[in-house]
């Protein structure tokens, strides 16, 4: 399937992100796309997935934005939103402790789904800074053309103003210096791994604090709640 990214983006993103889409770096990035594909190698999500974040979360709606580093590298797994697993898939850990803070923030009962969707049509952006990964090789794909688009994207976003931005881990919050600080709540914290979650994830309320600066700036509280399976 050629890569194409007008075949699978909103106009919407189309247009706030015209000037990306047509820089050398972009066009650069999809042809790589377009030769690991030629060459036999498993790229995920899959291409029409590709861009399910921003399909899902249009410019005009977004509230929040998560972000985090590249796409499960598993078969199967990946559906195109940061954290997010598709539906039937074991919930991976990262995730399964962001259930457990969420449930200690707001007393909403740990899913079984690890499908995010909900969340994403709720207006919170689940953005990789990486869109793509070869199958089994985490961060294969960091390095060729990816960041720059969605650091372009972040700034974009940023200039909106009166959205939270929740930076989980130091890649994420590597991002901190491109986002427009101007009416807008940036929460920092250590990542939802097991590595790094008793270490300054767990008990910083990150769903609460949003909903507090959301109402608190006349926008509508995101709905946390999941689907149980």
């Amino acid at each position: 399937m050629e890569f194409k990214p007008q075949k699978f983006l909103n106009p919407k993103w189309q247009l706030l992100l015209q000037k990306s889409l047509i820089s050398e770096t972009t066009i650069s990035l999809f042809e790589t796309l377009q030769s690991y594909q030629e060459l036999g190698k498993k790229i995920y999500p899959e291409i029409p997935d590709i861009f399910n974040s921003l399909n899902l979360c249009l410019p005009d709606k977004i509230s929040v934005v998560i972000i985090g580093q590249d796409p499960y590298h598993g078969k199967g797994q990946a559906n195109g939103l940061a954290f997010s697993v598709n539906s039937g898939c074991r919930i991976p850990p990262s995730l399964r402790n962001i259930f457990i803070e969420l449930k200690a923030d707001l007393n909403i009962a740990i899913s079984n789904c690890g499908n995010l969707e909900s969340w994403a049509k709720e207006g919170v952006l689940l953005l990789n800074t990486c869109l793509t990964v070869e199958e089994s090789k985490p961060g294969s794909h960091q390095n060729i053309g990816w960041e720059e688009f969605t650091d372009y994207l972040i700034k974009k976003i940023s200039n909106n103003g009166y959205i939270v931005f929740i930076l989980w881990g130091a890649k994420a919050h590597a991002k901190e210096s491109i986002i427009n600080k101007d009416n807008n709540l940036i929460i920092k914290s250590a990542h939802p791994s097991p590595f790094s979650a008793k270490r300054g994830f767990f008990g910083t309320k990150p769903f609460s604090k949003t909903n507090k600066f959301l109402k608190k700036n006349s926008k509508k509280e995101i709905n946390w709640n999941l689907d149980i399976e």
